[in-house]
């Protein structure tokens, strides 16, 4: 909606400025100055309340994402590399695209990583 809003008002304030510049010709008409005016008036309005306008993004609304682990992934428990304490699926999160897992018992934090199938 923020790029249709810019587009009329690039658009007005264009054919604005025409009007302005087309009133000082030999065959143009002092009315077109006012016409000018007000259209790069109301051009300048729309970009001022367009920029204003916050991103809806996400309305409050959670986002959830789930991972799809490829092949045969056969897991007991995720143990801590540090302490071997017994890690649950709330100690891990995603951050920068990104799985890390944060340890309850000793506080390490490390991204984890998938070993190779071969």
């Amino acid at each position: 909606m923020k790029i249709i809003a810019y587009i009329v008002a690039a658009i007005l304030v264009f054919f604005g400025v025409l009007f302005i510049w087309g009133a000082f010709s030999p065959n143009g008409s002092p009315g077109w100055i006012l016409i000018g005016i007000i259209s790069v008036g109301i051009g300048l309005v729309i970009i001022f309340f367009a920029s204003r306008r916050k991103a809806q993004a996400g309305n409050g609304e959670n986002v959830t994402l789930n991972i799809d682990l490829p092949g045969n992934v056969k897991m007991d428990t995720l143990k801590c590399n540090s302490c071997g304490g017994s890690l649950k699926p709330e100690n891990i999160q995603m951050v920068a695209g990104a799985p890390v897992v944060t340890c309850p018992f000793c506080g390490t934090t490390y991204q984890l990583t998938e070993e190779p199938k071969w």
